[in-house]
C-alpha cells in the first residue's frame, strides 16, 4: 500500500505543483484561453495561498508530490462563498481515495475560514472527477457564480459546508 500524505504546501512544492497543473490540464483539453493553466498563481501557488481566508495543500504519494488542491474566497463572489481551486492529480494518485481526501482537507479548511458554501468549476470531459464532486455532496449548478475568469469551464457546482 502507497504511503499517503496530504500536508500544506512548502515554499519548495511550488515548481512540482506548476508542473503537475500544466501536464494535467492539457490532457483533459483544458490548456487554452479561459483555463485555470494560466492564472498567474500557477507559477507559485505557496505564495498564492498565503492570503487571508486560503489553504493549499499536497498530496504526497511515498515522499513524491503528485497532486495538490486548495480552497480560497471565490473571486467577485459573496463572502460566505469560497472556491475549491486547482485541484489536479497525476495518474498515479487517481482511483486511491487522494481526491475525496483532499476535498475533505479542504473543507475542514473552509470552514475553520467561516465560509458556508463551497463553488467549483469544471468542464465536459473531466467525467470523474464530476463523479468525485457529486460523491463528495457538490451539487451541479446551471451557471456560474463569481468571477474567476475562467470561461473555458462549462461545469459548476456547489455544496452547503457549514
Amino acid at each position: 500500500m502507497p504511503n499517503l500524505l496530504i500536508r500544506p504546501i512548502e515554499p519548495h512544492d511550488s515548481a512540482a505543483i506548476a508542473s503537475i497543473i500544466r501536464t494535467v490540464m492539457p490532457e483533459f483539453g483544458a490548456d487554452g484561453p479561459g483555463f485555470a493553466i494560466h492564472d498567474a498563481e500557477v507559477d507559485d501557488m505557496h505564495a498564492a495561498y498565503t492570503r487571508q481566508r486560503s489553504a493549499y495543500f499536497v498530496v504526497a504519494l511515498d515522499g513524491i508530490v503528485v497532486g495538490g488542491g486548495g480552497i480560497a474566497p471565490l473571486d467577485a463572489g459573496e463572502e460566505d462563498v469560497c472556491e475549491l481551486r486547482k485541484m489536479y492529480f497525476l495518474p498515479e494518485a487517481r482511483g486511491i481515495g487522494a481526491g475525496s481526501a483532499m476535498i475533505q482537507r479542504c473543507l475542514d479548511a473552509a470552514r475553520r475560514f467561516g465560509f458556508k458554501r463551497c463553488y467549483i468549476e469544471t468542464l465536459t470531459g473531466m467525467d470523474a472527477a464530476q463523479a468525485l464532486y457529486l460523491k463528495n455532496g457538490f451539487k451541479a449548478l446551471c451557471a456560474p457564480m463569481g468571477g474567476t475568469g475562467h470561461f473555458g469551464c462549462d461545469r459548476f457546482f456547489i455544496r452547503d459546508i457549514s
